[in-house]
């Protein structure tokens, strides 16, 4: 099941405001690039299995962060999916939710992102 396309038709028309170019659609996953200089790349297994990694920006010094459904932090509010800070620290992550629907999700972290790309996190 490839979720790729029906996430890439939800951000196209619901988020083209926010886009720097058009979303593209890679062998296994979306790269969204946005205004502000933020690069997201999307990563779909399952609607409940996925990776939402970005960048700031395209220097050597942008910070780079990533929510995922990885079950290794049990311990976090939000387990099984949860943030990796640009400075290594694992939290609850406060955008995305396991029972959302993927388009949901990612619209969610696209409007968060263009206006806060660290999500509050220091870099």
């Amino acid at each position: 099941m490839n979720l790729h396309p029906a996430i890439l038709e939800h951000v196209a028309h619901a988020h083209g405001d926010l886009l720097a170019a058009p979303p593209q659609l890679n062998q296994d996953a979306l790269t969204i690039g946005l205004r502000n200089g933020v690069t997201l790349t999307v990563r779909y297994a399952a609607s409940d299995a996925y990776s939402l990694r970005w960048r700031t920006g395209m220097t050597d010094d942008a910070a780079e962060l990533c929510i995922d459904t990885a079950p290794t932090h049990p311990h976090l509010t939000t387990a099984p999916n949860h943030l990796h800070c640009a400075d290594g620290a694992v939290v609850a992550d406060p955008v995305t939710r396991i029972d959302a629907s993927p388009e949901a999700n990612v619209s969610a972290l696209l409007v968060a992102l263009a206006s806060d790309p660290l999500l509050g996190a220091s870099a």
